[in-house]
Parts: C-alpha cells; sequence; structure tokens
C-alpha cells in the first residue's frame, strides 16, 4: 500500500564545482546516462538518469557560494556525516554487490563505509561520489 498516492519521487539535486565532471562520474562508475544538459538560472544543469531515478547536478549560481562539506565518518555501529540535512541516498543493486564493488575500486572509486552486513542482514557499503556526496549501495 503506498502512503499517499498523490506522490511520486521525482529528483535528487546536487550542486557541483564541476558538473560535467560529476555527471560523467555517474555515467562511468554506475553506467548511469545523461538525459539532458542545459542552462538554468545562469549555471550548468545536467539531468543524469539511474535507475528510474534522476539525479540533477548543477553548477554554483550567480550569488552562491558553497561550502565544503564533511566527509562521512564512521561510529560504533553507523556512518554519518554529522550535519544536518540530507546525510546521503541509497540504491539497491540487483546483482553481485561484493564484485561490483570490486570493479568500482578498480576504477579508482573509495568506500568511506567498506561492505558490511547491515541491520537486516544485507550487504551494503558507501561510496565517496563527487561533491562531498555519499551512496549507500545495498544488495538485493
Amino acid at each position: 500500500m503506498v502512503s499517499n498516492p498523490a506522490f511520486t519521487f521525482d529528483h535528487v539535486h546536487i550542486i557541483s564545482q564541476n558538473p560535467r565532471a560529476s555527471a560523467e562520474w555517474y555515467v562511468e562508475m554506475f553506467g548511469a546516462t545523461i538525459a539532458r544538459d542545459t542552462i538554468a538560472r545562469g549555471a550548468p544543469q545536467i539531468f543524469v538518469e539511474l535507475g528510474g531515478t534522476t539525479i540533477l547536478i548543477r553548477g554554483r549560481r550567480p550569488g552562491e557560494d558553497p561550502s565544503t562539506p564533511r566527509p562521512i565518518q564512521p561510529y560504533a555501529d553507523y556512518s554519518s556525516h554529522d550535519e544536518w540535512g540530507t546525510d546521503h541516498f541509497g540504491f539497491m543493486y540487483k546483482g553481485d554487490l561484493a564484485a561490483f564493488c570490486g570493479e568500482l575500486r578498480g576504477k579508482g572509486v573509495t568506500f568511506p563505509v567498506e561492505l558490511k552486513k547491515g541491520v537486516g542482514g544485507s550487504l551494503l557499503c558507501y561510496v565517496a561520489a563527487p561533491d562531498g556526496v555519499s551512496i549507500e549501495l545495498m544488495q538485493c
């Protein structure tokens, strides 16, 4: 049962120092596709499609001065950026997550949280993406 069918998820919005390089990272690492490459409000804005989700990556707009995010850090039995707001976003991965992580590591991807069993027993890890973004990958 859907809690409120009037809502559907649309996108994640990332502010990037280098939107083109960031978008290409998602294409290279995850097999995403660039759906649109535009300019909006004086900044590049690239729509990246991955697994039915849009990751909207845009550059700095006139007047903005974004700060550098804190890296994700391990705690006793979890990890966190230790900041208010969005901590990370996650994707379910249908396949052998350990093998996929090996491929990503071979491409130079770093894992602030290495592959481990999560609370429900399935495998998960966190990938360090461009722009201080953390992405949780969970095997389903």
